[in-house]
């Protein structure tokens, strides 16, 4: 499991560009000569797999936060090119581009870079969200930076542009058998790509918001305020 989050890096910053402190808030970042494609102060990508049949599985918890997230910044991600539906709106103030990966999950590093190019964001203010399931059901944890944790997609994205991203991960649980966790890699694959439903569905709705809720102070207040506030297990 990871524990404690290493300390927020700055970086380098071009001249004529607003920082903040060391606190990691965040800072509304001016672009010249045109700018990026979908130019936005932060990029928000969500995990998950396309394909309407894995649109309500554990696996695309990420996907769900954005939906949640295009509802509060007045926008719908569309497809762009061949890897990725974006979305770029306001929220709290910054502009955001919200990002569904079209690769399955162990390719989202090639969608996440695409991504940083096209908004001009770095990653530092890159959140990307994703399931874990070694934690307990709706439970979150937010850091910057860190491992991958064995995770398809973020050993991808570490891959391609490095894992000193924000994350916020939402706990799906690990399946049982006999009441007892197990690691059977296809008992977990027909769990993670399965429907939640009952209890943990409802837990899940509420981790979704909360998630949302978190991008927002994350934002606003920096990753450190997000983290104390909606860390759970």
């Amino acid at each position: 499991m990871e524990d404690q989050a290493p300390p927020i890096v700055r970086r380098a910053l071009p001249v004529g560009t607003d920082d903040r402190d060391d606190s990691g808030m965040a800072f509304k970042r001016p672009f010249s000569g045109g700018g990026p494609r979908f130019a936005a102060d932060w990029l928000i990508v969500g995990l998950g797999n396309p394909g309407s049949e894995y649109a309500r599985t554990r696996h695309n918890v990420g996907w769900w936060v954005i939906n949640e997230l295009a509802k509060r910044a007045g926008t719908q991600p569309k497809v762009a090119g061949s890897l990725m539906a974006i979305g770029v709106g306001q929220l709290c103030g910054q502009k955001v581009a919200l990002v569904k990966p079209k690769t399955y999950m162990n390719l989202s590093g090639k969608a996440v870079a695409q991504a940083g190019q096209w908004t001009g964001a770095d990653t530092s203010h890159t959140v990307v969200l994703y399931d874990d399931l070694d934690m307990s059901v709706g439970a979150l944890r937010i850091r910057q930076g860190g491992g991958h944790g064995g995770h398809n997609g973020l050993k991808s994205i570490g891959a391609s542009v490095g894992l000193e991203f924000v994350r916020i991960k939402v706990g799906i649980g690990r399946p049982t058998v006999n009441g007892e966790p197990t690691w059977d890699p296809e008992i977990v694959a027909e769990y993670v790509l399965g429907a939640p439903w009952g209890e943990d569905k409802a837990k899940l709705d509420e981790a979704v918001k909360l998630a949302a809720d978190a991008v927002e102070v994350i934002i606003t207040d920096g990753v450190d305020v997000a983290a104390n506030r909606f860390n759970r297990k």
